[in-house]
C-alpha cells in the first residue's frame, strides 16, 4: 500500500521529513548505528544519554547565531513555564553542557564521551536529507593533542570499514586559531567586499565572513574561487598541529585528501577539521564529520578546556550501504521458531521458549492456534534457521520436532534436552 493510499486509510502519516525503520529494514539500520557505536566503545568513550530538547540559548551561543542551523533549521517553541527551549540540532553543545554540569572536566582529562539518537533540523526534505536525522557522535574534552584528533577520526574511520564500506573518502583541513584567524578573517572580508553579492550574503560576511564559503549556489561558489584560503595563513603553532595530525594518520593507515575550501556549518570549529564524503549519495554527499572546538567549553561557562569530536550519521551511512551494495546484518528476526500444534504443546512450548531465551537464543512461537502449514509460513518469514515442532504426539512420546528451515530436515529429540539440541546445532 502506497503512502497516500495508507494515509487515507489511518487518516494520519509519519510527518514530513522523518523516516521510519521497520521490520526487516530497521535491522540494517540497528546493525549500523550499532557498529559506529562499538568503533567508539573499543576507544574508551562511555555512554552519556542527551536531553532531547535544551534551552534555546544553548545553541545560539554555541553553534552561533550566524549559522544556518540556527537561524534557519531549529525548532524553537515555548514550553508551559514559557520557557524558550529547541529540539537538539546537534550534539556537541549539549555534551558540553554535560561536561560542565557534572563536573566532569574535574576527573582525568580528557573526557571522552559518546551519544547516539535523533537529531532535528528543519530542512527540505530530500534523499539523505531529513527533519529527524539519526546520528553517533564521540567528543574528547580537556587535552589539545594531535594523537587525540588522529584517533577521532580513526575511530569513524574504523566504524565505516567494520560495515564493509569502501567508496568513501576523508576530507580534512584546518581551520586555524585565535593566533591567525583574526588577520585572515580581516583579508577575507575585503576580498568579500570587492565581490558583486547579494544583500543578505553581503551582511552574512560581516557578521562570519567564513560562513559565506560554506555557500551552495553555483554562481556564489564561481565568485570565491579566488577566495584567500585559511590554510595558507595558519599560525605557527597550528601549522604544526595540523602537520602533527596528518602524521599521526599516516602513521595509523588512515588515507585523508586535503581540502583546504573545507567549511563546516557549525561556528565553533577550531584547527583539525575533517568530513567523510560517499560519492554514492549525490548531493547529499557527507557521511560524518567533525573537528576540533577549541573555545567552546569557555564560551558555554566553563574551563578553557580545548575538544575535539564527530557526528556521523546513521541514515546517510545506511544509504552509502546500500549504494554499495552491502547488507552485511541478518534481517531474521529470530533464531529458532516454535510451532506447537494444539493447546498442551503451546504450554510446553512457551516455557520452552523461555528456556531458550534465558540461554540467550532468540526465540519466536506461532500464536493463535495456527496449523501446521500456517506456522511453518510464518517461521519461513520470520527468518529462523530452526523449527521446534510440537504435537499431542511428541508430547506422549517426550520428544520434540528439531527442523532444519534450510535443508527441511527434521530429527526428535528428547524434549528435557530440547535447550541442548538447539544450542549444539546453532554453533
Amino acid at each position: 500500500m502506497d503512502e497516500t493510499a495508507q494515509q487515507k486509510v489511518t487518516g494520519f502519516a509519519a510527518p514530513k521529513g522523518v523516516p521510519e525503520y521497520y521490520p526487516s529494514e530497521s535491522a540494517g539500520f540497528e546493525h549500523v548505528r550499532n557498529t559506529l557505536i562499538a568503533a567508539a566503545d573499543r576507544a574508551g568513550y562511555g555512554l552519556l544519554e542527551l536531553p532531547v530538547f535544551e534551552e534555546t540559548g544553548l545553541y545560539a551561543r554555541g553553534v552561533g547565531e550566524s549559522t544556518d542551523v540556527v537561524s534557519k533549521e531549529m525548532y524553537t517553541f515555548s514550553d508551559r513555564g514559557e520557557r524558550s527551549v529547541t529540539l537538539r540540532p546537534e550534539g556537541t553543545a549539549g555534551v558540553v553542557r554535560a561536561v560542565i554540569e557534572h563536573g566532569l572536566d574535574r576527573g582525568g582529562l580528557p573526557v571522552k564521551l559518546r551519544y547516539a539518537g535523533p537529531f532535528f533540523r528543519y530542512e527540505r526534505p530530500q534523499a539523505g536529507r531529513y527533519r529527524q536525522l539519526q546520528q553517533v557522535g564521540v567528543e574528547a574534552i580537556g587535552v589539545d593533542d594531535p594523537a587525540l584528533d588522529a584517533e577521532v577520526i580513526a575511530i569513524a574511520d574504523e566504524g565505516f570499514r567494520a560495515l564493509g564500506l569502501t567508496g568513501y573518502r576523508l576530507e580534512i583541513t584546518s581551520l586555524g586559531d585565535a593566533e591567525c584567524r583574526p588577520a585572515y578573517r580581516e583579508r577575507l572580508q575585503e576580498f568579500l567586499a570587492g565581490l558583486p553579492l547579494d544583500e543578505a550574503t553581503r551582511g552574512r560576511a560581516q557578521l562570519n565572513p567564513l560562513r559565506v564559503l560554506d555557500d551552495k549556489r553555483p554562481e556564489v561558489r564561481a565568485l570565491l574561487e579566488g577566495a584567500p584560503l585559511l590554510v595558507d595563513h595558519l599560525s605557527t603553532a597550528s601549522s604544526e598541529h595540523h602537520a602533527a595530525v596528518k602524521q599521526h594518520l599516516d602513521d595509523l593507515g588512515v588515507a585523508y585528501a586535503e581540502n583546504p575550501r573545507m567549511v563546516r556549518g557549525l561556528d565553533y570549529y577550531t584547527k583539525t577539521t575533517f568530513e567523510f564524503v560517499h560519492d554514492g549519495l549525490g548531493s547529499q554527499s557527507g557521511i560524518g564529520g567533525g573537528g576540533r572546538y577549541d573555545g567552546l567549553m569557555e564560551t558555554l561557562g566553563g574551563q578553557a578546556l580545548s575538544g575535539v569530536g564527530f557526528g556521523l550519521g546513521v541514515d546517510r551511512t545506511l544509504l552509502a550501504c546500500r549504494a554499495e551494495g552491502l547488507a552485511p546484518w541478518s534481517e531474521a528476526r529470530c533464531e529458532v521458531f516454535g510451532v506447537p500444534l494444539g493447546d498442551a504443546a503451546k504450554r510446553r512450548l512457551v516455557v520452552l521458549a523461555a528456556q531458550l531465551r534465558r540461554a540467550g537464543v532468540r526465540v519466536d512461537i506461532a500464536y493463535g492456534g495456527r496449523g501446521l502449514k500456517g506456522a511453518m509460513k510464518a517461521a519461513d518469514r520470520s527468518g529462523a534457521q530452526f523449527a521446534l515442532v510440537l504435537g499431542e504426539r511428541d508430547l506422549e512420546a517426550g520428544t520434540i520436532g528439531l527442523k532444519d528451515l534450510a535443508s527441511g530436515e527434521q530429527q526428535a529429540v528428547a524434549l528435557d534436552d530440547a535447550v541442548e539440541a538447539v544450542l549444539a546445532a546453532l554453533a
